[in-house]
């Protein structure tokens, strides 16, 4: 079989997309539920309370990150993915019998925990199997099948109520574990191990010098864009038709799917793109400018079809996204990969909380749809400075540490 196929038929590929397939439809499942099941639980404003619970499974993410980033480099990345989509689909389950706002909060704090290991266990475990001149197609495909979870999350809430959508996704996520049997760590990782000198899964060993410390907060803010998007303007794009004057019926759940089919194809787009023009950073900037006309779209639309095409241009734009995971995994050594893989993504999510609030702020002082565009040029200034002083990763070979 010619190397290139051996992509399409990797175990160790489809665990992770399937993992991550899951992974997206439970972490996106609440923004398409959030009125109906609020309402339900009797909770008068779904806005604000909506935006508390989303910033609190951000927050888990976050600490979820460290936790499965560390135990991914001490343990292993097979054993993260098991141990995170067991936390997740129990999670799912329990989601399916809260009663009230704060059972809600605690029980998508526990599922973000969950939710921040599959990612970056799976994009580091595909990067340190396949050959480096395929790498970024593999995790393209990663993340352009685990994305399109967003897609069946939308057609799952309109098919069954939100509890029974919850079901399904504890459902699918304890069938997947019987896939994850098949899937062994990378000899990376067993060399690595084998060297008892070599200090593994240590978050703090990312800070210990100046140029590591700034090279993982650049790949952290490279990544910027892709959650203000998605858990700004996409899921509270509702509230921004009724600020730009629109008065036809806009539904958040529709923009999250039409953002994410985009996602989906984007990701994929990137990932060949980087191959194409043998740069990952070039492959970036291309598709930091679809983002910004994305959002173009969006701030000056004026009916529900100029907003949901925004949603779908900002989607494919920010399709960046396994770029981003991918140069995070190319830019540490083997010893600190899976921390460095899992918790820069997760940094991401959980950087929400502070776009939020930055995002409250400024539409506190200059109004809603102002608020807005003032958010986008500051997380774009931040993501631009980011990008600049990260070095290339394509083709680099993974197999080196990082020395204390």
């Amino acid at each position: 079989m010619p190397k290139d196929a051996r992509i399409f038929t990797s175990a160790a590929v489809w665990v992770a997309a399937l993992g991550y397939f899951v992974d997206i439809y439970d972490l996106l499942l609440f923004s398409i539920v959030r009125v109906p099941s609020l309402q339900e639980l009797g909770v008068a404003n779904s806005f604000d309370s909506g935006l508390i619970i989303i910033n609190v499974q951000m927050l888990g993410l976050m600490l979820g990150g460290i936790l499965w980033g560390v135990l991914g480099d001490r343990l292993g990345r097979t054993r993260v993915l098991f141990m995170s989509i067991l936390l997740y689909s129990l999670s799912n389950f329990a989601n399916g019998l809260v009663q009230n706002e704060l059972q809600y909060a605690i029980v998508r704090f526990i599922a973000g925990i969950g939710l921040a290991g599959e990612l970056g266990a799976g994009i580091t475990l595909v990067s340190e199997l396949l050959p480096a001149a395929k790498r970024g197609i593999g995790t393209s495909m990663v993340a352009g099948i685990g994305l399109l979870g967003a897609v069946a999350a939308f057609f799952v809430a309109q098919a069954v109520d939100w509890r029974a959508a919850y079901f399904i996704g504890g459902v699918m996520g304890i069938s997947l574990l019987l896939l994850r049997l098949r899937v062994l760590d990378s000899a990376l990782f067993h060399q690595t191990v084998a060297r008892t000198s070599v200090t593994r899964g240590n978050f703090f060993q990312l800070f210990r010098k100046r140029e590591r410390a700034m090279r993982y907060l650049r790949n952290v803010l490279i990544g910027l864009p892709t959650w203000f998007v998605i858990g700004i303007l996409v899921s509270f794009c509702k509230e921004f038709a009724v600020n730009q004057g629109i008065t036809e019926a806009v539904d958040p759940g529709r923009g999250i799917l039409y953002a994410y089919a985009a996602i989906a194809a984007g990701d994929l787009a990137s990932g060949l793109l980087s191959q194409l023009l043998r740069s990952r950073k070039k492959a970036l900037y291309v598709f930091y400018a679809i983002t910004a006309l994305g959002m173009l779209r969006f701030f000056t639309a004026s009916t529900a079809t100029e907003l949901y095409w925004g949603c779908g241009i900002m989607g494919f734009g920010t399709g960046f996204w396994a770029l981003f995971v991918t140069i995070g995994a190319e830019s540490f050594g083997t010893n600190l990969r899976a921390t460095a893989a899992t918790t820069i993504p997760n940094m991401i999510r959980g950087s929400l909380t502070a776009i939020s609030a930055l995002f409250l702020w400024l539409t506190a002082q200059t109004g809603y749809l102002q608020g807005g565009i003032l958010t986008a040029l500051i997380v774009f200034a931040i993501t631009l400075w980011a990008a600049a002083g990260l070095r290339e990763t394509f083709g680099r070979d993974l197999d080196f540490i990082e020395e204390d």
